[in-house]
């Protein structure tokens, strides 16, 4: 069976967890999904062409790396944080621009009380807009209020005197006539006074976004290297082949590699007499470990333990209206140390000179 078999060297990396959120933890190998990116930006793929991989590697050891982490609020707070202001309110993006920043907690951003201010012009539009909101609140709470407490009473009485009244009747209608005069009345005020806030408040404040910062850490590999097979069809495997060099990074984009090695190779099944062990660690399809396809090198070909995982491979086409990708996922467990004695259903043997690499497609 022809493969690709491409060496790979960082030095260093994040293959992030995606469930990780607040420190950005990392896989010991990149996930299936992490490789087939790669390998489809490498060749300008616009579309997904189908193929399996066999990761394996090892790296030297890891350490953390702090990075300031940056949160938008959904509001303003005048006594932290700092207050910025958006290019889009509607998007949470870099585009933004440093009003003040609160010096500790308990400053103030409406009266400067221990605040660093970076745009004077910015920051007297938002304490304009804080102090238009004190007005409108202050109306409401007042002119408003009694208003609505005025039409409430009379439509109350109104109310009261239709009770004694005949449906019917010429009186009877006039007050119907002026209950509605008053609601129409009473609904005019409240869309004034809301369209106005709208347009005066609500809009020009929600470009205004309180940004605070913490310290977080990535967990970064350091000294690595990949194994990496690639089983597919012929003119696909040529075509990486062919854009290999191409591959700038792997994990995130300041994770550079360097190919070592990208060369066709004949994948072959194994003799059962013939024991085959791995210097690497790798991931390795969950069933093959369950069903005693790859032992442990330690004692006498015990089951091997390790870490399961359900890694990402492909995903499906959005669907309709959702531009959510939905990944294809496979149970694996990361083991090291590890030998086969045969081969199996995917499990073949890539045979380099005094070199043998164990194939598992995933």
């Amino acid at each position: 069976m022809d493969a690709l078999r491409i060496i790979i060297k960082q030095n260093s990396a994040n293959y992030r967890k995606e469930e990780a959120m607040d420190n950005k933890m990392t896989y010991p190998l990149p996930p299936i999904s992490t490789i087939i990116g790669a390998i489809h930006n490498a060749c300008n793929y616009r579309e997904y062409h189908p193929m399996d991989i066999s990761i394996q590697g090892k790296y030297e050891s890891m350490h953390k790396e702090p990075y300031t982490d940056y949160c938008f609020l959904n509001r303003t707070m005048d006594d932290r944080g700092i207050l910025v202001k958006m290019a889009n309110e509607s998007m949470l993006s870099k585009g933004f621009e440093k009003v003040a920043t609160s010096k500790k907690q308990g400053s103030d951003m409406r009266t400067g009380l221990e605040i660093q201010v970076h745009n004077a012009k910015l920051l007297e539009e938002y304490r304009s807009l804080k102090n238009l909101n004190d007005e409108i609140k202050k109306f409401k709470d007042t002119r408003q209020k009694k208003f609505l407490e005025l039409t409430k009473k009379r439509k109350k009485g109104l109310s009261e005197k239709k009770k004694n009244l005949d449906k019917k009747s010429d009186k009877y209608k006039r007050i119907v006539t002026r209950e509605k005069e008053i609601k129409r009345y009473e609904n005019k005020i409240k869309t004034m006074v809301k369209e106005f806030e709208e347009e005066n408040y609500t809009k020009p404040v929600s470009r205004f976004r309180t940004l605070t910062t913490s310290l977080k850490f990535y967990e970064i590999l350091n000294n690595i290297e990949l194994v990496i097979h690639i089983r597919s069809k012929k003119e696909t495997l040529e075509d990486i082949l062919e854009n290999i060099y191409n591959l700038k990074a792997i994990g995130r984009s300041e994770d550079f590699v360097e190919v070592v090695e990208a060369k066709m190779v004949d994948i072959i099944e194994n003799d059962l007499n013939h024991k085959v062990k791995s210097e690497y660690s790798a991931y390795i399809d969950y069933e093959s470990v369950i069903n005693k396809k790859v032992y442990t090198k330690v004692g006498n070909m015990k089951r091997i333990n390790g870490t399961k995982y359900y890694i990402n491979k492909n995903y499906d086409p959005p669907l309709k209206n959702n531009n959510r990708r939905i990944f294809n996922k496979v149970k694996v467990v990361y083991i090291s140390n590890y030998l086969i004695k045969g081969t199996s259903e995917n499990i073949y043997i890539d045979s380099d000179g005094d070199k043998e690499y164990i194939v598992n497609f995933l």
